[in-house]
């Protein structure tokens, strides 16, 4: 008797996560391309507006919905398989030095450059009629960064907004 109960858990939790885990990707699909196909129509702007916010909220209400199909257990599974395909590639702990220089100047370079872009725009080139690619390429440099600097630089990230944390030097 407990056989077929698991059994009939195992079946329910299996269309319940199924169910679930389409609803999660609706939440996302409908309002990228829902509110990319509206933009597109010859709306006014205030319906292409009302309507891009009616995607947003009906998208959140969709994740809530999905996270309700699916119940604890299957939520806590998809929460287990994400977050353990991002620490399977995620940064190492410790990173050699010159792993570490080379991610600081990526670290750095894309911040000192986004200060001082506004006071020589024209001395860059390109600078001016593409600003967006050079915003892009900045972002993506900043965010590879912290990959490439390894898990201790996040744990010295984290330090500088705990009250408590102390420096400690082990050179």
């Amino acid at each position: 008797m407990n056989e077929q109960a698991s059994r009939a858990d195992q079946s329910t939790m299996g269309w319940r996560l199924k169910a679930g885990i389409a609803l999660l990707v609706m939440s996302v699909i409908v309002p990228i391309v829902g509110i990319s196909f509206v933009s597109g129509l010859n709306l006014s702007e205030t319906m292409v507006t009302t309507v891009s916010g009616a995607m947003l909220i009906g998208a959140e209400l969709l994740g809530v919905a999905a996270v309700a199909v699916m119940g604890k257990p299957g939520f806590l599974y998809i929460k287990n398989r994400v977050f353990g395909f991002l620490k399977q590639y995620g940064p190492p702990k410790e990173v050699g030095r010159t792993r570490y220089n080379i991610g600081l100047v990526m670290f750095c370079v894309p911040i000192v450059f986004g200060w001082l872009s506004p006071y020589g725009a024209d001395l860059i080139p390109g600078f001016i009629e593409y600003p967006t690619s050079y915003a892009v390429i900045g972002d993506l440099t900043l965010l590879v960064s912290l990959f490439v600097l390894g898990g201790d630089f996040w744990d010295k990230i984290r330090a500088l907004f705990v009250w408590s944390e102390k420096v400690s030097s082990s050179s």
